[in-house]
């Protein structure tokens, strides 16, 4: 083959190369690692590229008329939460995540009517959608990450109905653009929620200094494929969340919580632990060595106990009610409680004695639940009193 001929074939070539890899991205989300659950897939996974974050959503892949996950009810019910329609009234919480969902802000207010909580809307001064600099003008659509935002602003709404939604679209999964909509979020909220992220990498605690901020408390999902530990969920500058399984009776009553097998933890290969974590006496029997444990806290994320989500953008042929989990759900939720309450929910805060939590003794991850701090799912689930 002539010199000209090889230099054709191979522009031919990756021209053709470059048009499948969009259609993969855009068209059908690409298995992730640990991402082995045909009956709950991963709504949005990143091509295994670094610098490329994929969110932590796990769902029942078809969309029902009516809802068939948990609701507000009976999650507030299993854990105690606060009630009240105005719980985090004056907080603000930002939910940041990539590519825009064109019907978020409908698609919350199909969810708040379907449970009776109060309208969140743009006019009411509630819901606020927002580039990664703050702008109006949106990123492109993505059916995957749309049902994650669904996820996030719902929850994050239906545990702490009084307090306001910050949504922040990056421009694309890239860390880049998902930091750059992080620092946004940050300078306007006092409640971060991430569910994303990637597995570690060397360099990655230059990224640390994104989760911090005056005043404002970072939660990051810890993964949905079990050890070993994820980024930013290590960073020690976030609380990460893990992942738990609710379970019930025949009637519907709650009976029992234990260790998600999927929810992410495990000892960071290359982040610190903060003060607050390894001075913490449950710390040591983990064995990290002085390394970032995670997760710190965990609630329900397992799909099987999913919650109940609305999303009319249309995810691989399917709009309406679906079942979802993972640490998608429990990060807005800890969120939620934290603005319910008014707390800022530090390290310290998570490692001291203000919190009640229900020690998850049963399960595994990759690692054991264990009586006490363990990295199946760290201290356990905020039951909702403190002292």
């Amino acid at each position: 083959m002539s010199a000209k001929r090889t230099i054709t074939f191979i522009l031919v070539m990756v021209f053709v190369c470059s048009i499948a890899f969009t259609q993969s991205v855009q068209a059908a989300p690409l298995p992730a690692r640990g991402d082995s659950d045909p009956a709950h897939p991963r709504a949005c996974a990143a091509p295994t590229t670094a610098g490329v974050a994929a969110c932590y959503a796990r769902l029942a892949p078809f969309a029902t008329s009516s809802p068939t996950g948990l609701s507000p009810a009976t999650i507030k019910a299993v854990y105690n939460f606060p009630t009240s329609s105005t719980a985090g009234a004056g907080k603000t919480i930002a939910i940041v995540d990539a590519y825009d969902d064109p019907t978020a802000e409908k698609d919350l207010n199909v969810f708040s009517t379907q449970f009776g909580l109060p309208a969140c809307t743009t006019a009411n001064g509630c819901f606020s959608k927002v580039n990664q600099t703050g702008g109006t003008r949106y990123p492109r659509a993505n059916s995957g990450w749309a049902l994650e935002i669904s996820l996030d602003v719902q929850w994050a709404h239906a545990i702490a109905p009084g307090a306001r939604i910050l949504l922040v679209e990056a421009s694309s999964a890239s860390f880049t653009n998902l930091l750059a909509a992080e620092d946004y979020a940050a300078a306007h909220a006092s409640y971060v929620s991430n569910s994303w992220g990637a597995s570690e990498s060397s360099g990655e605690s230059s990224y640390d200094s994104h989760f911090v901020h005056s005043g404002v408390v970072f939660f990051v999902s810890a993964g949905d494929a079990g050890l070993p530990a994820e980024y930013p969920s290590s960073s020690p500058n976030v609380i990460s969340v893990g992942g738990t399984t609710l379970h019930f009776d025949g009637s519907g009553n709650f009976t029992s919580e234990t260790g998600w097998s999927s929810g992410g933890g495990g000892c960071s290969a290359y982040e610190t632990a903060n003060a607050a974590q390894s001075s913490f006496s449950g710390y040591a029997q983990v064995a990290c060595g002085g390394k970032r444990a995670t997760p710190d806290v965990s609630l329900d994320a397992d799909p099987a106990s999913g919650v109940s989500v609305y999303d009319s953008t249309s995810y691989n042929g399917q709009k309406g009610w679906f079942q979802v989990g993972g640490t998608s759900a429990s990060s807005p939720m800890w969120a939620g409680r934290a603005a319910a309450i008014s707390v800022a929910l530090t390290a310290s805060y998570v490692y001291g004695s203000s919190i009640t939590f229900r020690d998850i003794t049963v399960g595994n991850n990759g690692a054991p639940c264990l009586v006490g701090y363990d990295l199946c799912s760290g201290r356990g689930s905020w039951t909702g009193v403190t002292p």
